[in-house]
């Protein structure tokens, strides 16, 4: 299954409402870095989606829970 760029997107927005920036420099959570990894790797590839199965592990679970929440 696919997730694209749009999607990659909300659930960077869902993340980033259940795991806020945090500390003095504002940093990313690790469910949002995880994320915007793979945001940034398709801006820079062009891609419009990306196969959920070529994601590690830790980030198809951040996938799966964001798209059982927006169900």
């Amino acid at each position: 299954m696919d997730i694209t760029l749009t999607e990659i997107e909300d659930a960077i927005n869902y993340w980033r409402g259940r795991c806020p920036s945090s500390g003095e420099e504002r940093a990313l959570s690790p469910e949002v870095n995880a994320l915007a990894k793979v945001y940034a790797l398709m801006i820079y590839q062009h891609s419009k989606s990306i196969a959920v199965e070529s994601l590690d592990a830790a980030t198809a679970r951040l996938v799966q829970a964001w798209r059982e929440r927006a169900a």
